[in-house]
């Protein structure tokens, strides 16, 4: 069989959801799967600033639908998704994105509250935009959908266990979903590493400079773009044969 590369990675005539798609991370794969020739959705809770990225979208040629939502309450997701059909009339690749993890002082510091927000936004709201989306795709022309989880999942510290655990959740819902939504959809997660997105203004960066230094086989940060790869690779036929995949892009973290 001859295979085109630079057919593997083209998105034209798909349409791609990211939440948290209006910086860091999400921004990047906004922005690169347009680029691929993609339609995209972009998703965050202040709908200026998903404005601001759809016109970055549109500067590039393809459509773009700006849509505040706050992903850990299920009625905004299920407007979401509406907005999404009525506009574009499908989903082909949905990115499940947007996250958080506040800090704490203490584990014995973190209420009810925060604990409820933490796994509302990386945990239950990634689960209801799957199930919705994902059985949508199952009974259409399929998709693809990624889940951007995090080395804590696998490698936590005191310092994030909330956030930590819920990313394993999502780690484990990538593979059950993948097997839900096979044949026809595609289900893997990228687990990322410590990435200088415009979160990391909160870090003790020192501290996190000398943890990656004596952790990471490249011995730094990541940058946002160095997301991309792996993004266009899962989203498209490139990674035609990967499904319930967990990949780590993290800088090679012990």
């Amino acid at each position: 069989m001859e295979v085109h590369l630079q057919s593997l990675f083209d998105l034209t005539g798909k349409v791609a959801l990211v939440t948290g798609g209006s910086r860091g991370l999400g921004r990047e794969m906004v922005r690169a799967f347009a680029a691929a020739g993609a339609d995209v959705v972009v998703a965050s809770r202040k709908l200026e600033n998903c404005v601001r990225v759809a016109e970055e979208v549109r500067a590039l040629g393809r459509k773009a639908l700006p849509v505040a939502c706050h992903v850990g309450r299920w009625e905004e997701i299920d407007r979401l998704v509406d907005a999404a059909y009525k506009e574009f009339g499908r989903v082909d690749i949905l990115v499940n994105n947007a996250g958080m993890s506040p800090l704490y002082p203490s584990l014995r510091d973190v209420s009810e509250d925060l604990f409820d927000k933490v796994l509302a936004v990386n945990l239950k709201g990634p689960f209801r935009l799957a199930s919705v989306i994902g059985t949508r795709m199952a009974e259409g022309s399929g998709g693809v959908i990624i889940n951007v989880t995090s080395v804590a999942a696998e490698r936590p510290t005191p310092f994030e266990a909330p956030y930590a655990a819920a990313k394993a959740g999502l780690n484990t819902l990538t593979v059950a979903f993948a097997h839900a939504f096979g044949p026809k959809v595609r289900v893997n997660a990228i687990e990322a590493g410590p990435f200088a997105t415009d979160v990391a203004r909160y870090w003790d960066r020192e501290a996190v400079e000398n943890y990656v230094q004596s952790q990471a086989a490249l011995r730094r940060i990541g940058k946002p773009h160095e997301i991309v790869g792996t993004a266009l690779y899962l989203a498209s036929d490139a990674s035609s044969f990967t499904t319930g995949a967990i990949v780590r892009v993290d800088g090679g973290m012990r």
